[in-house]
């Protein structure tokens, strides 16, 4: 969450007092994000379904590392493709109960037909079309309660990259449910909300980024981006 005071902000801050964030707390989103403001030295928060999960210190094997590859593969998609916008650690405004912090979100603009909007004070609010978390393990929040909140508010693709598994799920939304998105025959999953969105998963998982490069540049040369592209043209 981005902290940005002003000379008035500051000075009112310093006549209020607010209890410290803390994992496990129940709170509404505007004392999130009163209390969260109110701390700088916390770097991840999370409201979820109305419990706050304060992240501990990201580690470099399990997370840096992992989300810098994401988001190499993700900002060469964006780059090369005019409507699609691309966001690292965003909050988001989902519902009334939950403000998740991804650790990367590709949208479709506002302008051209995205499910998102952005606030005046420079939140995202509403579903992104994707969203990535890296998670320590398979037993994170990121499979169980974030997923039925994810599922809940239409995100229309979730990746969960499970580092110390090292194995990644790719689910699409379809008749309000999440189904799992495999790899085909040549090990490449093709993103249905995004085309020419291709992953080379094992390559990914193994840090082989030439080869998942080149892959996706594969996606990026084919007629479903080409078309995708004419058709965020023409909104």
């Amino acid at each position: 969450m981005v902290r940005e005071y002003s000379p008035e902000t500051q000075s009112n801050s310093a006549h209020e007092h607010f209890p410290p964030l803390q994992s496990g707390d129940r709170l509404t989103r505007p004392e999130f994000e009163r209390r969260y403001a109110a701390a700088p030295h916390i770097k991840k928060a999370e409201l979820i379904e109305g419990i706050v999960y304060v992240a501990s210190p990201l580690r470099h094997e399990l997370h840096g590392k992992p989300h810098s590859r994401v988001m190499t593969w993700l900002g060469v998609y964006q780059a090369m493709t005019p409507g699609v916008d691309l966001s690292d650690a965003p909050t988001v405004r989902l519902d009334l109960d939950n403000e998740p912090q991804p650790d990367a979100v590709l949208l479709i603009e506002p302008a051209v037909g995205g499910q998102t909007r952005l606030s005046s004070d420079d939140y995202i609010e509403g579903s992104p079309e994707l969203i990535v978390e890296v998670a320590a393990s398979s037993a994170a929040i990121d499979r169980g309660s974030k997923k039925q909140v994810y599922r809940r508010n239409g995100v229309l693709e979730y990746v969960i990259w499970q580092s110390y598994e090292n194995q990644i799920e790719w689910f699409y939304l379809c008749d309000g449910d999440y189904h799992l998105l495999s790899p085909d025959a040549d090990g490449i999953i093709r993103s249905q909300a995004f085309p020419g969105l291709w992953l080379k998963v094992e390559a990914l998982l193994n840090n082989q980024m030439a080869q998942v490069l080149e892959v996706l540049q594969l996606g990026l040369n084919s007629s479903e981006h080409g078309e995708f592209v004419k058709q965020l043209g023409k909104n």
